[in-house]
């Protein structure tokens, strides 16, 4: 996770946000956002972005199919040049971080 926790994103951080939440998992059918399974965006200055995240299993088979949507995603972006993701295990992904939609639209209650 990154030191600035809580720090608020830039726009162009937003808009690499906002395209992610086109990347569906294909076993939940939920975009990544709302799973909870993105931990932090980065756009330096020259365009360069770094995706902090998690994958639902240490194990996931479909983590190579998600990275290579996920890059397609950033460097749509206008301003992106270069996507690199930062695999993370912690924290540990949890049905907690899912947003209160993907809870809603897998059946999950609290």
């Amino acid at each position: 996770m990154s030191e600035e926790v809580g720090k608020a994103f830039s726009p162009i951080e937003n808009k690499v946000l906002a395209s992610l939440e086109d990347v569906i998992d294909p076993e939940l059918g939920i975009d990544m956002v709302n799973l909870g399974l993105i931990y932090d965006v980065k756009v330096d200055d020259k365009g360069n972005c770094v995706i902090t995240m998690t994958l639902t299993t240490m194990g996931c088979p479909l983590g190579n199919l998600l990275a290579d949507s996920i890059t397609d995603a950033v460097t749509s972006v206008e301003g992106v040049e270069t996507c690199d993701i930062n695999l993370v295990w912690e924290p540990a992904w949890s049905i907690d971080r899912m947003s209160r939609f993907a809870k809603v639209a897998l059946g999950i209650h609290e």
